[in-house]
């Protein structure tokens, strides 16, 4: 009897060890490498800026800038510059990736071409209504942005959205 209660004592133990009983967190995932590779460009930081300027001059919160979406939107910028065209190709895989990785519950996405500063780039977007109503979308929570630009020296933008 003195065996079985060391021998499940020992048991217990040791379950206990490899066991959590902490709640299951509703965390940001991502790819920490991937992560750990973003940096922003003056034109980058300068849009991020103005969109959050807008949003709060219409009463709405202003977006927390989250590297894993930067890094989906950089894929898509570098496949459009490669391309030489403008587009929303593979959204649904964008759109999957920061699912699983950024835990998003809703995408939006805004691309542009051409424009030469922050200020022309987001003043277009603003324009139209259907990249206004992605920017004033008040259930996005976080953004990312990428920029690349092609051997002309044309500008492509991919700037993307989510609601966590």
């Amino acid at each position: 009897m003195k065996t079985l209660i060391v021998k499940l004592t020992l048991f217990l133990f040791f379950f206990s060890l490899f066991t959590s009983c902490s709640p299951e967190e509703d965390d940001i995932y991502f790819d920490e490498v991937l992560e750990s590779k973003i940096s922003y460009t003056p034109i980058e930081n300068e849009i991020l800026d103005l969109v959050n300027n807008y949003r709060v001059e219409k009463g709405l919160i202003s977006l927390n800038k989250l590297n894993i979406i930067s890094s989906v939107a950089e894929t898509h910028t570098h496949y459009m510059v490669n391309l030489g065209e403008l587009n929303h190709d593979y959204f649904p895989e964008r759109h999957e990736k920061l699912v699983q990785n950024a835990n998003a519950k809703s995408v939006g996405e805004n691309v542009a071409f051409g424009y030469s500063s922050a200020k022309s780039v987001v003043n277009a977007w603003l324009l139209s209504d259907s990249h206004r109503e992605i920017i004033e979308n008040p259930g996005y929570t976080h953004f990312g942005i990428s920029t690349d630009n092609d051997s002309q020296g044309n500008n492509y933008f991919t700037h993307i959205f989510i609601k966590q």
